[in-house]
């Protein structure tokens, strides 16, 4: 059996995550001109652009209800519990998640893929605002029981998984994505 993990702990961590990828947003992205941002490392292949707006979509999809749902259970008055729970189905994703790229690759359902090859700088911001938001609804979840706030899955709706889990996968998934926009940056300067 898991210790239990303390909440303060597990927030931390995901606050560190989420400023150490910003760090790299800002050393390594916001420099690159608009070709830089746009150029993929082949055919089918995702550009650094395209890797910020997939990220984009998906916090798009995500956050608006996030903050909803940490609102209301603010308004009911929820306490901070003093470990985290884990639910098996989250738990369950983030591992996939958390799994190698290049060992176990996924492929975004349609809908969440980015739009077009040539985006704007524009990407960047809105990347930027996302984390800003992520961090505020990290720092807000330090106020209520995240284990009891469920948050809809948009891509399997009848999946509602806990705000712990919801919020790891989350900054699991921006990782993979910024460690996958830096493998395309990596790839161009050898």
């Amino acid at each position: 059996m898991a210790t239990a993990t303390r909440t303060t702990d597990f927030l931390d961590a995901l606050a560190a995550d989420v400023e150490r990828v910003r760090e790299v947003a800002n050393r390594r992205f916001r420099p690159l001109t608009d070709d830089q941002l746009n150029r993929g490392p082949g055919p089918g292949k995702w550009s650094v652009g395209q890797c910020l707006e997939h990220l984009n979509i998906v916090g798009g999809l995500y956050l608006p209800v996030i903050n909803r749902k940490v609102k209301a259970a603010k308004e009911r008055g929820s306490a901070p519990a003093d470990t985290v729970a884990h639910g098996f189905f989250g738990r369950k994703m983030t591992e996939a998640m958390r799994a190698s790229a290049t060992e176990k690759p996924m492929k975004a359902p349609q809908q969440y893929a980015p739009s077009g090859s040539r985006l704007p700088r524009t990407v960047i911001e809105v990347f930027s605002r996302q984390l800003d938001e992520l961090s505020n609804l990290i720092e807000q979840a330090r106020r209520i029981n995240a284990n009891a706030v469920r948050i809809p899955n948009p891509i399997i709706p009848l999946l509602i998984p806990r705000l712990t889990d919801v919020l790891e996968l989350l900054v699991e998934h921006i990782k993979r994505h910024i460690g996958q926009a830096e493998r395309v940056l990596d790839s161009r300067e050898l």
